[in-house]
């Protein structure tokens, strides 16, 4: 994969065009290939814009690139919840998937609760991917990148971005959130200690937990 190749996929999707199935498994695997490298607690520096749900709303999506700025002059978190509930969950998480690639440095995506096999199954992301692409294949390419999304992001090394919250059973970021080997957790299940630690981090309602009074406000 190129940088042209992933240039002409942006342009395409931001077109509202879909990528063929082959073009969406390649650009899946890639990504995978960064996220795989990045911490449970991403590394981010100032400025930065801190993104809240999207669930399916390309359209503000765009807007939301024309009213901030465009990656790469703009520094972006999404924090999770791409799919579900809109129309478009596909062209979101597609687009964002595209500038991972293309612009790793510049984007970072953590995982919310609707980064899920089971909850997509419920709210609108499966049944969109059958009814584009005629099969589950799409869906099951992105609901793999989702286990390989990171869990949270600290910006300038004091605030600290979830898309849920912090569990009472963290005692250390170091101890507790580093460790975690995020692709081989099972999330249906709360029994042992890092599920139920990664649970939280996804579920509560807490979206930004500022580490040092230094800050006087949350973005949410």
């Amino acid at each position: 994969m190129t940088v042209m190749d992933l240039d002409q996929w942006i342009a395409k999707v931001k077109e509202g065009q879909h990528l063929s199935e082959d073009e969406l498994q390649l650009l899946c695997e890639y990504v995978k290939e960064i996220l795989i490298e990045e911490s449970n607690v991403q590394p981010v520096n100032s400025p930065v814009t801190v993104c809240g749900d999207i669930h399916g709303q390309f359209h503000d999506l765009m807007k939301l690139f024309q009213t901030g700025g465009h990656v790469p002059e703009t520094n972006y978190i999404f924090m999770g919840d791409f799919v579900d509930r809109g129309y478009n969950s596909l062209e979101v998480f597609t687009i964002l998937l595209l500038l991972k690639a293309r612009y790793p440095a510049n984007i970072t995506l953590l995982r919310g609760n609707h980064e899920s096999r089971q909850l997509t199954q419920v709210y609108g992301f499966y049944d969109e991917c059958q009814r584009k692409y005629g099969n589950a294949n799409a869906w099951r390419y992105c609901t793999d990148v989702f286990d390989y999304l990171t869990l949270s992001a600290i910006i300038d090394g004091t605030v600290l971005c979830v898309h849920g919250g912090l569990s009472p059973d963290i005692r250390t970021i170091d101890q507790d959130v580093l460790d975690i080997t995020r692709a081989s957790l099972s999330c249906q299940s709360c029994r042992e200690h890092k599920e139920k630690i990664v649970l939280i981090m996804k579920w509560y309602i807490v979206t930004l937990f500022v580490m040092h009074a230094t800050c006087t406000f949350v973005i949410i």
